[in-house]
């Protein structure tokens, strides 16, 4: 393999395959890494001193031989306790996740209400602003639960659709999304709650059998079915992580 030294500050990696390439005395300090598949990474004698990784899956990562993904979960749990999703299989339990979810949103909508005008469309580190995190669980819901209900055009031309959509779906445009929209913020609070009543009334009406049923699912999985509980596991981390995320970047806004 060709070897690549010199000064590399500040460069830019974008859609770049880096498999099976080697790093041996590099600095990495202050780097930025955002979708980035790490699978099967080995890392000897390195400095993780400061590092903070946000929103990965760590799933068989050993630090010295200690498996980190059950001590982290442990510790999100405790932070997190609407994380009780995860355990929710029948109807009641689900209920009482999507309950225990949406009282904390209230809070963060609290916490947002009080801080300074303009917080909810601050972006940081090039990050969704709050506004915009809250369209992408508006995109999220029309996707998961329009596909359980069957519905050919589920999606608000408001919704917030994840960066990779066109590599899969094509132009969010043909699915009715507007991407230069940017509806005020009290219209998306209206919107939100619209969303979040349809899943609460859904909710209210399933049963175990109904969980059970198998649905196409959202445009993206290219005609893959889904069960009806796993289309609502989906709903339900995307409002659990993303109010994480959320609750990250108005601790660093108001920092």
């Amino acid at each position: 393999m060709p070897e690549h030294t010199g000064d590399l500050r500040g460069a830019d990696f974008h859609d770049a395959d880096l498999t099976g390439a080697r790093f041996r005395k590099a600095q990495l300090t202050e780097a930025r890494f955002r979708m980035v598949d790490l699978s099967g990474v080995d890392l000897r004698d390195v400095s993780l001193v400061g590092a903070t990784v946000w929103g990965s899956e760590i799933e068989g990562l050993r630090i010295d031989g200690v498996d980190i993904a059950p001590l982290v979960a442990a510790e999100l749990d405790l932070r997190y306790p609407e994380r009780a999703w995860r355990d929710a299989t029948d109807p009641a339990g689900m209920r009482a996740a999507w309950t225990a979810i949406q009282d904390r949103w209230a809070a963060t909508y609290e916490r947002v209400a009080g801080m300074p005008a303009g917080t909810v469309d601050v972006s940081v580190e090039d990050e969704w602003s709050f506004a915009q995190t809250l369209r992408h669980l508006v995109f999220a819901t029309d996707g998961w639960l329009g596909a359980v209900r069957g519905e050919a055009r589920p999606f608000h031309p408001w919704g917030q659709p994840f960066s990779e959509l066109e590599e899969f779906a094509g132009p969010s445009t043909e699915l009715g999304i507007d991407p230069a929209a940017s509806p005020p913020y009290e219209e998306v609070l209206a919107l939100r709650a619209d969303r979040v009543a349809r899943v609460t009334g859904f909710l209210d009406g399933v049963t175990p059998e109904l969980l059970a049923e198998e649905v196409v699912g959202p445009v993206w999985n290219g005609g893959r079915r889904f069960s009806v509980s796993r289309c609502l596991r989906v709903i339900f981390n995307e409002e659990c992580e993303h109010r994480r995320f959320a609750e990250r970047d108005l601790d660093t806004i108001a920092a």
